[in-house]
């Protein structure tokens, strides 16, 4: 009986820790520039453990007929395929004393990050 609680209370710590630090990422808000001066060029593992887990995420996929849409080969078969994703986090980032952009979005190539867009209008 004793293992169990104490295996209980361990864990319930554990959790409890994971959640304060969590609340705390989640909690944070940056001014526009802040948020590019800290977060452009960095790595996934940067964005996780500054941000914590996106509200969501997407892949870029490229459409299967791309290069005859365009009317050029896209296809290069030297290069290295491009992995781009998308993360979106909501809230996180003001415009203004009081109000937040509803959503950040970060996009990573390769994963870095490339491009950081906020909107209101999603």
């Amino acid at each position: 009986m004793r293992i169990t609680f104490k295996k209980i209370l361990a864990s319930s710590l554990v959790v409890g820790i994971l959640a304060i630090s969590n609340a705390h990422a989640a909690g944070k808000t940056y001014t526009e520039n802040e948020f590019l001066d800290n977060f452009s060029g960095k790595s996934k593992k940067v964005i996780v453990e500054k941000l914590g887990q996106p509200a969501k995420k997407e892949l870029s996929v490229k459409p299967t007929n791309a290069g005859a849409v365009i009317g050029k080969n896209v296809e290069d078969k030297k290069s290295k395929p491009v992995k781009v994703e998308m993360w979106y986090y909501k809230n996180i980032v003001k415009y203004d004393p009081k109000r937040t952009y509803k959503e950040t979005e970060i996009t990573f190539v390769n994963d870095r990050v490339m491009n950081i867009a906020f909107f209101n209008n999603r």
